[in-house]
């Protein structure tokens, strides 16, 4: 029985065990209506056997599934209010575009009119815009053409989880940043919850407004993508989701100021028990100059490498004692030159709040 819920999709204390394998272990999860959820992690981190789960072609070993405030346990995907987007778009060749579409509608009962059938595949083929490719074979369409193909007999049936696992992975760079915004233009066009399943970063930052980071089958952080990569609540976020550099530091007794292996000291601006711990710090939160700052913190290093992108630069910059240290920099920003050359050595300042810092025995 439904009840009402603010929530399209949740899961209860939900695991998922193969044998003596958990590839899911009690995680609880909220997904508001309409939301665009990202379930990002490495591979074997859970997330696909999450969407499964949602989608109905896997039942957990405990806890409950609910959509929309109905419990889905036991329920059968195809009477699941849900649809799904493969990675390989499963798409009959046998048929044209049209027929690829309206299949799920014909299966339906009681039967829908055909002159119906005809209206909700025209209206769904112009919200993916290809109206007019009706009657191409799928051979004849291109990779993004048959990626809106897929959508397109998805959202067909009206459901209200659209779950796309890994859509764009077979899309060549250029084309995948074009579907990106479509998809996010479709999602508020429907104003339907998607999940979306990726190992892509920057995927999963640039498209949706809920970000689940799993690793081990479980939750690690979940909020706004501003929230996950600004303010990462573990050393696991911190290094997956974007790019960082580490170092160990020791936290004082006072519980404010981070010791370097050096001997030298940087006021810290989160809380932190005594002891050891681990710095991460932004590429792109590193200033880099041939001058020191008297305003900022900051190492002194040698650069190794650079990597020239146009209208910035990437760096590798040794730090005694600490490491290799990676910067992103606008080629514009440096004092004297545009470009900083391999052997040079550098200052590297940053503002001490831009540190995100974990305690050793968890990172």
């Amino acid at each position: 029985m439904a009840s009402a819920s603010t929530n399209d999709i949740e899961f209860r204390s939900v695991t998922k065990a193969y044998g003596q394998v958990t590839a899911v272990g009690d995680i609880n999860l909220n997904v508001p209506k309409g939301a665009f959820l990202a379930l990002l992690g490495p591979s074997g981190c859970g997330k696909t056997t999450c969407l499964r789960m949602i989608g109905g072609f896997e039942q957990p070993s405990e806890g409950t599934v609910l959509i929309a405030g109905r419990e889905m346990n036991g329920v059968p995907a195809y009477q699941r209010p849900v649809n799904m987007v493969f990675q390989h778009y499963a798409l009959f060749p046998h048929f044209d575009v049209e027929e690829n579409v309206a299949y799920g509608l014909k299966q339906m009962r009681p039967k829908i009119a055909a002159s119906e059938i005809a209206r909700r595949v025209g209206e769904a083929l112009d919200m993916v815009r290809l109206s007019g490719f009706g009657r191409r074979r799928i051979h004849e369409m291109s990779g993004g053409q048959q990626q809106r193909v897929a959508l397109a007999r998805a959202i067909v049936n009206r459901p209200s989880v659209l779950l796309l696992d890994e859509p764009l992975a077979a899309l060549d760079k250029k084309l995948r940043s074009a579907m990106q915004i479509e998809l996010q233009t479709l999602q508020r066009e429907l104003g339907i919850t998607f999940v979306l399943v990726t190992h892509d970063q920057e995927e999963a930052l640039s498209m949706a407004d809920l970000v689940c980071v799993m690793s081990g089958g479980r939750i690690r952080q979940i909020g706004s993508p501003q929230d996950v990569y600004d303010r990462p609540e573990d050393l696991f976020v911190a290094d997956f989701v974007g790019k960082t550099n580490q170092f160990p530091v020791m936290m004082e007794t006072d519980g404010k100021t981070l010791r370097l292996s050096d001997g030298s000291a940087i006021a810290s601006s989160g809380a932190l028990a005594p002891g050891a711990a681990i710095a991460a710090l932004r590429p792109e939160a590193i200033r880099m100059s041939r001058a020191k700052s008297t305003d900022l913190a900051s190492f002194k290093g040698l650069v190794t490498h650079r990597i020239f992108l146009g209208s910035s630069a990437e760096y590798a910059v040794t730090v005694a004692g600490l490491g290799d240290f990676f910067i992103t920099a606008d080629r514009h920003g440096l004092n004297d030159h545009d470009l900083v050359a391999p052997g040079e050595e550098v200052f590297l300042g940053f503002d001490p709040a831009t540190l995100h810092v974990f305690s050793a025995s968890n990172a």
